[in-house]
């Protein structure tokens, strides 16, 4: 029998490839990446494997680490249904992404990332710059470590006061369930964290629903803040980007891509925060904005 504290974390992981049945877009940016960088790669907050797996089942070796046991079922299964090759090139860690060693992930890697805003879940300050110090610190000289960020506007966070209001109403390719999604967000400038609650209530057309409720926090992050993090982590910044085809980041965008490179090797990149770095060529080459 199911204990009641898994089913509920399973009920939310399943529900969170629900919140993306929209495409977010950003799976063509990791297959080119990839495609520059070849293999291994590393994903820090893997979650249900939605980039992971198709970076596997294209052909390239990918460890993906999470915190969230649900989360990791939830990617094996999608790298089981993906089929051999993606199943064979997969391994999943349970362990905390913000400091996940060697021993656990092996390495080095030419390619890491953080995607889709999950480095805001990651806690504090401290622990986000830690995050990025942890994937410079698994990367093979001329690796690229990637995250992505969402950048809110003066007129979401003023919205963020706590109500509750319908966000979106979908059906569950699952469980064939309709599920009805409320939320919740209240901004708190003093901290610059936003607290979300999300509730699902999901059944079908006049039977009783089953409610699911999910409460995250998000640690909001600038884009120069971003940049310093990478910086601090001794990494170079190649580009500072406002969307998933790698345009320069500008006035109005949502979102902040970094895209940098790893100048060092691990054992030398603590000195290389204070001293020049060598030049070695990233394990890409070319215009990155021609990349996707």
């Amino acid at each position: 029998m199911t204990a009641p504290d898994e089913l509920v974390a399973d009920a939310l992981a399943r529900l969170y490839d629900v919140d993306l049945l929209q495409d977010p877009g950003d799976l063509d940016l990791y297959l080119a990446l990839a495609a520059r960088t070849g293999g291994p790669i590393l994903e820090l907050g893997v979650g249900s494997g939605r980039i992971a797996v198709p970076l596997a089942a294209a052909g390239y070796d990918v460890t993906g680490v999470d915190l969230d046991p649900a989360m990791l079922r939830r990617a094996r299964e999608r790298a089981a249904n993906a089929g051999r090759t993606a199943a064979r090139n997969l391994t999943l860690v349970e362990a905390d992404a913000r400091g996940v060693g060697a021993a656990e992930v092996g390495g080095p890697f030419r390619l890491a990332f953080v995607a889709l805003n999950s480095l805001l879940v990651f806690g504090s300050r401290a622990d986000q710059r830690r995050t990025l110090q942890t994937m410079a610190g698994h990367l093979a000289p001329g690796g690229l470590a990637v995250v992505d960020v969402w950048l809110p506007d003066a007129d979401d966070l003023a919205r963020y006061d706590g109500r509750l209001g319908l966000e979106y109403t979908r059906r569950d390719p699952d469980s064939g369930s309709l599920v009805v999604k409320l939320a919740s967000a209240y901004h708190d400038a003093a901290t610059s964290t936003v607290d979300l609650t999300a509730i699902f209530d999901e059944g079908r057309q006049g039977e009783p629903s089953r409610r699911w409720v999910r409460e995250d926090r998000l640690r909001l992050v600038g884009a120069d803040e971003l940049r310093g993090f990478a910086e601090d982590a001794g990494l170079t910044v190649e580009i500072l980007a406002g969307s998933y085809d790698l345009a320069p980041l500008g006035p109005g965008d949502d979102r902040a891509v970094l895209v940098s490179t790893c100048t060092t090797t691990g054992a030398n990149r603590e000195r290389s925060r204070t001293t020049t770095r060598g030049a070695v060529e990233p394990a890409w080459s070319g215009d990155l904005s021609g990349l996707v």
